[in-house]
Formats: C-alpha cells, sequence, structure tokens
C-alpha cells in the first residue's frame, strides 16, 4: 500500500480505489459503474420498505425473493421488486461490500505513515526483496560499503549486482576455498574471472602466470612467477614476493632461463619450473633454487611446434598441468589421432608413469585443466559465454558431456591452469592475469 501512495503522489482517488477492487480485471471507469448504482439503491429502498422478509432479496435469486416476498405477506410487486434486485445484485457481484471495504482501506493508508526517500534501506523497498525466490538486497552495513551519495542510486546499484545469473550463483562460503572444498571433487561451478595484473606492453599479450601449491624453501605459497611468452627467445622468468607486489609489478628476482621456452605450457611445483624446449618435444626440469635444468626428457611420439594445438594455436601442443594427484601433461600424437592424450609424470625424473587417451580431439577445444584425476575442455579462447564442455575421469576411465559457464571477459584466453592449494582456476586472458573461484563436489 505505501509503495502504491509513493506511485500516486500520496493519493488514492475513486479510479484508483476501483483498480484495487477490481482485481485482475480491467480497470473500469467509474462512469460505467454509475447505472448499476443507481438501480442498486433504487432497489435497496424498494426491499426494505417492504415486510422483513424481503431482506432476503438481496441475497437471494429470483425464486428465494418471491417464497421470501409470499412468506411475508408483501404481494407480487414486492416478490418482483426483489427478482429485480437479484438481478442487480447477481450483475453487481456484491458491490457495496468491496466499496464499504474500499472506504476502510482508503482511511487506513490516508492514516498510515509511509517511509520518506530519507529512510533506511530497511524500509518499504527493501520488502520487495524478502521474496524466498530472489536474492536479498544487501542492508545496513552490507549496502552501505558502495558509498553512493543518493540511496536511491544506492538500491539501484544493489538491485543490479544482486540480479546475478543463476548459473553464477553459490551459497555464500562455498566458492571454493580450502575450508569449504576439502579433498577430492568433480567440477560443479566456476565463478567471474578476477583481475590482477595487465601485461603493459604486446609481449604479454599471451603468457603464463603460476604459483606453486607444494612450495620449497626459500619459496612459499605467497610467491608468483610469470612468464610472458610473445617471441622467439623467451628465456625470462618473473618473481614476485607476493601478491601485492605481482599486482603493483614490482619483480624480486628475474630467472633468465638456460633453454628458451615454448608457449604457455608451463607449470611451478615443488619449486621447480616445468616446461617445454622452444620447437622440441623436450620437456624440461628448471630448479629455480640452484638456477639449472635438472632433467630433460622428450616426451615420446607427442605432436609439437602447431601440429597438435589448442584452437587459438601458438603452439600449445604440449601443457603440463599440476592438481592433488601430482604433476601430468597433455599433448597428443600422430597413434591418436590428434585425440587428447593424457600422462602422468615422476615429478623428479619426468617419466612416464601412467597414459590416457582421450576421444576429444585436442584442435576442438581451446585450453584444458585437471582436477583430482579429472580433465576439464573449454570450448571457446575468444566467446566471452564459453563452457567447459568435457570431462574425462582417469580414475575411471570415463567420459562425460558438460555444461558449465567459463567467462573469457577479455576475450582471449591464451592459458588456464588449477591450484590445487588454494582451489582455484588461473588464467591468461588478452593481456589480463585473471583467476576464478570454483565448486567442487565432495566425495
Amino acid at each position: 500500500p505505501c509503495s502504491a501512495r509513493s506511485r500516486y503522489g500520496g493519493r488514492f482517488t475513486a479510479r484508483h480505489r476501483h483498480r484495487l477492487l477490481l482485481g485482475p480485471d480491467r480497470p473500469r471507469p467509474v462512469a460505467h459503474l454509475l447505472p448499476l448504482l443507481q438501480r442498486r439503491r433504487a432497489v435497496h429502498l424498494l426491499v426494505h420498505r417492504a415486510q422483513p422478509g424481503g431482506g432476503a432479496v438481496l441475497r437471494g435469486g429470483g425464486s428465494a425473493a418471491g417464497r421470501a416476498g409470499a412468506a411475508g405477506g408483501a404481494g407480487g410487486a414486492a416478490a418482483a421488486a426483489g427478482g429485480g434486485g437479484a438481478a442487480a445484485a447477481a450483475a453487481g457481484g456484491g458491490l457495496l461490500p468491496r466499496l464499504r471495504a474500499a472506504e476502510q482501506e482508503n482511511a487506513r493508508l490516508r492514516d498510515a505513515r509511509c517511509p520518506g526517500h530519507g529512510d533506511s534501506a530497511r524500509g518499504g523497498r527493501q520488502d520487495l526483496f524478502n521474496v524466498p525466490s530472489r536474492k536479498r538486497a544487501p542492508t545496513g552495513r552490507e549496502a552501505s560499503e558502495w558509498n553512493f551519495e543518493s540511496t536511491g542510486y544506492q538500491e539501484l546499484k544493489s538491485e543490479i549486482i544482486t540480479e546475478i545469473p543463476a548459473s553464477k550463483l553459490a551459497p555464500q562460503g562455498e566458492s571454493g576455498g580450502t575450508s569449504q572444498s576439502p579433498g577430492c571433487g568433480m567440477l560443479e561451478w566456476v565463478g567471474e574471472p578476477v583481475t590482477f595484473q595487465k601485461a603493459d606492453s604486446i609481449v604479454g599479450r599471451y603468457g603464463v602466470w603460476m604459483k606453486d601449491p607444494e612450495p620449497v624453501p626459500p619459496h612459499s605459497m605467497e610467491h608468483i612467477w610469470r612468464i610472458n611468452t610473445v617471441g622467439t627467445d623467451i628465456r625470462r622468468l618473473y618473481e614476485y614476493q607476493d601478491l601485492d607486489q605481482f599486482m603493483k609489478g614490482h619483480t624480486s628476482k628475474v630467472y633468465v632461463l638456460p633453454e628458451p621456452v615454448e608457449s604457455t605450457g608451463a607449470t611451478v611445483y615443488r619449486g621447480s619450473l616445468y616446461y617445454q624446449k622452444r620447437k622440441s618435444r623436450t620437456l624440461l626440469r628448471f630448479e629455480m633454487k640452484s638456477e639449472t635444468i635438472l632433467v630433460r626428457k622428450d616426451l615420446a611420439n607427442a605432436g609439437y611446434r602447431g601440429v597438435f594445438p589448442y584452437s587459438w594455436g601458438g603452439y600449445t601442443d604440449i601443457d603440463f598441468a599440476v592438481d592433488e594427484l601430482g604433476l601430468w601433461v597433455i599433448y597428443s600424437t600422430s597413434q591418436a589421432y590428434g585425440a587428447i592424450v593424457i600422462s602422468k609424470l615422476d615429478p623428479r625424473t619426468l617419466e612416464v608413469e601412467q597414459t590416457w587417451a582421450t576421444a576429444i580431439r585436442k584442435r576442438a577445444v581451446a585450453n584444458s585443466f585437471i582436477i583430482c584425476g579429472v580433465l576439464y575442455t573449454i570450448n571457446s579462447y575468444s566467446n566471452q559465454n564459453a563452457v567447459i564442455n568435457f570431462a574425462y575421469n582417469t580414475n575411471t576411465n570415463s567420459s562425460k558431456a558438460l555444461a558449465i559457464q567459463f567467462e573469457n571477459r577479455y576475450r582471449y584466453n591464451s592459458m588456464v591452469d588449477y591450484n590445487p592449494a588454494e582451489k582455484k582456476i588461473l588464467a591468461w586472458d588478452n593481456f589480463n592475469m585473471v583467476m576464478y573461484d570454483i565448486k567442487l563436489s565432495k566425495m
């Protein structure tokens, strides 16, 4: 009612009152009701001048009025009048009680105190968000954090923000932190990307940024590494002390790698950088503590230099991955006819421990990552509303189609990796280094 008063400037006219009375029916002008009211008034007077039995005419039909008139001895005229009153009553649909109720409601509205524009978020507008099927708008302290000058604008912004597509919603506190998703599970949801850094030159359009889920001293889980991969002789590995220094662009150390890097498939695990040597199928393990390459190993039959890349190209034939189970490499071979092959590696020697062949072509997907031994693929690198469309479970040797939304906010995602320590996805999207929250099912 208060919202309605505000809408009509605080006054309720007859037209507004009749709109409320008529309910779901279409509003009818008052002029159309005048003849009906006049007939109603005439019949009302006739009935009450007759014997008391005629009082039943207002609620009865024509035959009931006749019986009431005969019992009261009023004669045929009163009965006929009763029949006419019954017809009027049927046409009016009990209009007088509804008018009386409207008058009472109107009086109540005049006396009611509606919240003004300066009231807090606990006013009438907030009641709209108490419906269980909608997400409630922020109130009090939550809303005040926006610090807008106008309360009306603040409510508008809050409403826009809470109107999140259902596919992006996750219960608060269950968006994928370690405490909320301990252990392994199947991927259920990926949140919106959060941007932490942006490359300032063309060499950073593609790249890879990494955190070590099992660091070795002197490094910690706070350290971050980054490689810009645009160029013909990529050898620089940038190290950052923590996320704050990373966001400010303050490097703590720069490693010059003995061998050049090929594309965006590198990863950091247990104090070493694992990457593919340029123009070869050779896998390298570079230990950061000693700044030397400890292991070189050819990946047998693996395609390289654009033979079996991801759909965006970039010589992404060989892609390292780390999850709760250890170190992996994602690639393809001629024997697999271009389908994705997954191999579990010994992180010390780079020996292949076990291999799985999937049924999805590597060129058909934009990128992939592994969580709890399950390979997930993304269908597009440039479509803003991409989809995680396929999963292959190495634990059960089974696969299935998926439809989990994945946002490429900057429309050119060249690297997607999973960090098992933080339960988050890291990506490099068109100069921008972004991170996604995730939600895993509980096993």
